[in-house]
């Protein structure tokens, strides 16, 4: 089979080529891609593009009746037992069920019909109940019990024989290891194992701290760990897993249960300790069908898991008995689809953008794309590292995927579409909207834009950050005011906050004279400050409250703070390389430097002096916890003037606690402080403290 079969440009019609040639090439095709997917957990191309080059192998095989081989893709299960593992040949048959890609109501609706076409219902007669559930994008797989232990667990493999699993199965906490008394002595369960979508991201994001290879889809990564020879790598890979179907087990007449209905046997399963997916339900007729696919449709994007459609089945066991089976899946089930998440495209062009926090994201240029419901120009390849292992470069064939709301991002390179020579892409040395300097600091993988106070696309962030609670405490300078001030171009700085005035304000779409007056009150107010909440206001990268809050301890002023060496920071308390080198950086940058001289210029003060005339640190080495409203203070301002007595306010009480502060409707952490036996001082109390007495 050649790897060059263009599967992205028109094929030629099917009467203009060998008919038995077209379906061997289809055949090999997919053939070689399920090898990829199933065995490799390696795919190459998305579904849709799978799904399409089946529907033409299955057109063409019903043209020609003649053709039609045991072996071919249509007339079996795809897979393939993975060298390593054992086999396992299944008592009954994993069969995959029919596939409806028409994502409308028809596709609903045609099922319906063509269940009571085969029963033989005429148009009077009652609606089929069924049972709607959700069709999960996992790793089909059976659980074998006997005498209510899990003694087997098999992948699907070609639906007669699968892999032998169960080391890794029993790694995954939702499946029981033993079941509750009166299950019968032989119970196959049948189920999806598959990674939830958060447990998928930080897996990911695990790997690439860690440099390792990143998955392409929870699907993939959920394959990969089932299928690990070494328990011990899978146990590392959260995997969770749904029930939902019986494969051998004891029959009635030797003491097994009775089932009347799919979704009675379903109940019983989740009785026994299986999960079962909460969105299954009974659907009576057509229109209740297309209702639960539009209503999980709508919902499916904040589901915890993917999935990539819903499954409908004939409730009854006894007409699916009836209706049977045709050649490799029941007439009784199928598989009603969604839009497709993941589509192909090329790129064609790799720009950067500036996000809100200066950090610099590769953007994908793409040629337009359907993908997930809406057209696709643009797609993320979040950072350098990323684009490496990748391997993407200007002019692939790329895999596109996008989930609701969600970024769109190119997951992997379609391989064998380049023809020659392509450079690798470079991140820009200067940001591309301010013209600072762009640093990738030792050990992230992000490049980002040094401009933080004056580059435009951190203009918005900037100013939330330096006129929040914790910083300069500016009341009413919200989201939607910075928006519009920053979108009219009112404030391109942080000092251009100190240059307002009514008329400015005024102008502005719902700001009344008295609100503008408010703000210009709280802008006022917040001239007078302490020197730990300017360096917070400030957004300096990696310095939080507490280390702000060191710096001033250690340096006194700011200007002792912007002229240090890297050597001189690294001797404040819990600032390391990457901190030191962080605030350097900034405090060399000439622009950052002008706006804190504007700040000042426009009164923003604060007390300073030399560090020997900073109050001494009466609490040092004391941890304190703050419960409950104190009659005075703001929790704010207790947790200030404790820690400029050199204490660490902390957010739970433990042994290592020194005192518990507490003030009314004081919660659990005055309880647990008092069966610790950690001392309890309210508002007086801890005044007393920190003026020495008691201390």
């Amino acid at each position: 089979m050649s790897e060059n079969l263009d599967l992205f440009s028109t094929p030629a019609p099917a009467e203009q080529v060998q008919p038995a040639i077209k379906i061997k090439v289809l055949r090999d095709q997919l053939n070689h891609w399920a090898h990829q997917y199933y065995v490799l957990d390696q795919p190459t191309v998305p579904d849709a593009e799978y799904d399409r080059v089946f529907r033409e192998l299955q057109a063409l095989e019903a043209a020609h009746p003649d053709l039609v081989t045991p072996d071919s893709p249509t007339q079996r299960v795809i897979g393939a037992v993975m060298e390593g593992l054992a086999s396992v040949r299944h008592t009954v048959p994993m069969l995959s069920i029919h596939t409806e890609t028409d994502t409308e109501a028809t596709g609903a609706q045609a099922f319906d019909a063509r269940v009571r076409r085969e029963l033989g219902l005429a148009e009077a007669d009652p609606a089929i109940e069924y049972v709607a559930e959700p069709k999960f994008d996992g790793l089909a797989m059976s659980l074998r019990y006997e005498n209510g232990r899990l003694v087997q667990a098999a992948t699907r493999g070609d639906g007669e024989v699968g892999e032998d699993v169960t080391h890794n199965i029993r790694t995954i906490r939702q499946i029981p290891l033993t079941l509750p008394d009166g299950v019968p002595p032989i119970l196959e369960v049948r189920g999806e194992v598959y990674m939830r979508r958060a447990d998928f991201d930080a897996l990911n994001e695990r790997q690439r701290e860690q440099g390792g290879k990143t998955f392409v889809n929870p699907r993939n990564a959920a394959a990969g760990a089932v299928r690990q020879l070494d328990s011990n790598i899978t146990a590392q890979r959260p995997l969770s897993f749904f029930a939902y179907g019986l494969g051998a087990i004891t029959p009635p007449a030797e003491g097994g249960p009775v089932f009347r209905t799919h979704f009675e046997m379903l109940q019983t399963l989740k009785a026994w300790g299986f999960p079962v997916a909460g969105q299954v339900q009974i659907a009576t007729g057509a229109t209740e069908l297309v209702a639960f696919h539009q209503q999980v449709g709508t919902s499916r994007d904040a589901l915890p898991y993917d999935i990539d459609g819903v499954v409908y089945k004939v409730n009854s066991l006894q007409l699916q008995r009836d209706l049977g089976f045709k050649t490799r899946e029941p007439r009784w089930a199928v598989a009603h689809k969604y839009p497709a998440q993941e589509m192909a495209t090329k790129i064609e062009g790799i720009d950067v953008q500036v996000g809100r926090t200066g950090k610099i994201t590769p953007v994908a240029r793409l040629a337009p794309v359907f993908v997930g419901g809406v057209t696709v120009t643009n797609a993320t390849l979040h950072n350098l590292f990323e684009i490496r292992k990748k391997g993407v470069r200007l002019g692939d064939q790329v895999i596109v995927r996008r989930a609701g709301d969600v970024i769109p991002e190119v997951v992997g390179v379609i391989p064998g579409n380049r023809t020659g020579y392509v450079p690798n892409f470079q991140m820009p040395k200067a940001c591309p909207v301010c013209g600072s300097a762009v640093v990738r600091e030792k050990g992230e993988a992000n490049h980002r834009c040094t401009g933080g106070l004056f580059c435009a696309a951190q203009r918005k962030e900037a100013i939330l950050h330096f006129a929040a609670r914790r910083a300069m405490d500016i009341e009413g300078l919200g989201d939607k005011l910075v928006d519009q001030l920053v979108d009219a171009n009112v404030i391109r700085t942080l000092p251009d906050l100190y240059r307002l005035g009514l008329t400015s304000l005024i102008a502005l779409e719902r700001m009344a004279e008295k609100s503008a007056q408010n703000v210009l009150a709280a802008l006022e107010k917040s001239k007078q400050t302490t020197l730990p909440r300017f360096l917070f206001g400030l957004g300096l990268r990696h310095v939080g409250e507490a280390t702000a809050k060191d710096l001033a301890r250690h340096f006194g002023t700011l200007d002792a703070i912007m002229d240090a060496s890297v050597e001189q920071l690294l001797e404040v308390n819990d600032v390391g390389p990457v901190v030191a080198q962080s605030l350097h950086t900034f405090f060399q940058q000439p622009h950052n430097r002008e706006v804190v001289e504007q700040l000042r210029t426009c009164g923003v003060t604060w007390p300073e002096g030399p560090v020997a005339e900073r109050a001494p640190q009466i609490l040092a080495g004391k941890t304190v916890v703050l419960t409950g409203t104190l009659p005075t203070l703001s929790r704010d301002a207790a947790k200030d003037m404790l820690e400029a007595a050199g204490a660490k306010v902390a957010g739970s009480v433990s042994k290592k606690t020194s005192y518990v502060v507490a003030g009314e409707e004081a919660g659990s952490k005055l309880v647990k402080a008092e069966e610790l036996g950690v001392p309890v001082l309210d508002e007086a109390g801890m005044l007393a403290l920190l003026s020495g007495v008691g201390a």
